[in-house]
């Protein structure tokens, strides 16, 4: 039986981050992952430049049932941090909105870091090995057994193999099997991050609107988010739209504001009074794409001049241009959805360590818990955090 201080089950942002330090600190350091190439969700992220931070990471872009628990490892290791190491191996980058960094040139150069750094840390990887069962060790610690029948033991056993987000790249729901198996709650999961679809009515009625892009204001209860929205074939997309996905539920009504640069009925009043013979859709495009001002006065009969139009008509259009109220039917699911929301339970860990309570030795870290952050690097800020506070005790 090979011996090792930490095996860590997950070769993803959190799992290499925790890999990195442990090693740093002489630590014999397995990682161990089921898919054949390490890291592939820092691969495919940011169309392939990686969105690796925001400098904008703070407690208030994380969901979770506790929204302390993330406080300490963002402080501890926060985005400067991993700007910094992202410096030191001289990887270009740039912000482009919102405070989200980027590769100039492509995700593998964050990947190649971490592996650099596993490297020179003595950490050992090993790809295309599945888990058969872990359980405690009388002597203390955990034996954790392969597929093939190698078994191993370790002083301190670290869960970062994700969520179930994108399936195609190997996502399962095994971090929360092994949870259970030890005791620990989960918080129930969905897709967060995900575009939203319609029922066929309403699909079929919008599907024709595909393709247009707008910047928009969309609003959940008291949660709003400002970013671009983007009709698609089967609901809405955007950044905007998925923002607003880890906060709807179903059959809940979300509220779209098509242009907050304007208000809708006062540009169509004042163009009533200067143009009366305009049509009602040519004025709406002066602040909608043409396609989608077309569709909007023609879903409400005004097909007219607008100076023929009464008051109360304009202003039940102007309400669908700055207050669009649509109750999406589900979304996407786990198969585009970028994060899972929900997962371990945070009382169930310590938020300096990431250690469970009830079971001495066992960490979990990144996606696979209870921690959801925003649109825009907010995520493998988590990671990041996360997996540099377990990598400090394990």
């Amino acid at each position: 039986m090979k011996n090792l201080d930490v095996i860590i089950i997950g070769a993803g942002a959190a799992g290499l981050m925790c890999a990195i330090e442990a090693g740093k600190r002489g630590r014999s350091v397995m990682v161990v992952d089921h898919a054949s190439k390490p890291a592939e969700k820092i691969r495919i992220s940011g169309g392939g430049r990686c969105n690796f931070t925001n400098l904008h990471a703070r407690p208030e872009n994380y969901i979770s049932q506790n929204k302390r628990f993330c406080v300490s490892a963002l402080k501890r290791y926060t985005q400067h941090d991993f700007i910094a190491l992202v410096d030191r191996h001289d990887i270009a980058w740039h912000e482009k909105t919102l405070g989200q960094l980027f590769c100039d040139e492509s995700s593998f150069q964050i990947i190649d870091m971490l592996l650099d750094e596993c490297d020179d840390a003595g950490v050992e990887i090993r790809l295309d090995t599945s888990i058969r069962a872990m359980e405690a060790a009388q002597r203390g610690g955990y034996v954790v057994t392969t597929q093939s029948g190698a078994n191993w033991h370790c002083h301190s056993l670290v869960i970062a193999c994700g969520g179930l987000s994108i399936p195609k790249i190997g996502a399962t729901g095994f971090g929360y099997q092994i949870a259970r198996q030890f005791g620990l709650d989960i918080v129930p999961t969905r897709a967060a991050l995900v575009p939203l679809t319609f029922d066929p009515d309403t699909r079929a009625d919008l599907g024709q609107l595909a393709g247009i892009s707008v910047d928009a204001v969309v609003s959940h209860q008291k949660t709003k988010f400002r970013e671009g929205l983007l009709f698609t074939h089967r609901g809405l997309s955007g950044p905007s739209i998925l923002q607003i996905s880890s906060y709807w539920r179903e059959a809940e009504t979300i509220s779209v504001n098509l242009n907050p640069e304007q208000d809708a009925f006062e540009l169509l009043k004042a163009a009533k009074d200067e143009s009366p013979k305009q049509a009602v859709h040519n004025v709406l495009s002066r602040m909608l794409p043409n396609r989608l001002a077309q569709f909007i006065t023609a879903r409400h009969g005004l097909d007219r001049p607008i100076g023929e139009t009464g008051d109360k008509a304009l202003r039940k259009l102007a309400t669908d241009v700055n207050q669009w109220q649509i109750a999406p039917q589900g979304s996407e699911g786990y198969r585009t959805a970028e994060v899972t929301l929900g997962g371990v339970d945070t009382r169930e860990l310590s938020s300096q360590t990431m250690e469970s309570k009830k079971a001495p030795g066992l960490y979990f870290i990144g996606e696979v818990v209870d921690v959801t952050g925003h649109l825009g690097g907010f995520n493998f800020q988590w990671a990041w955090s996360s997996g540099w506070c377990a990598g400090q005790v394990v």
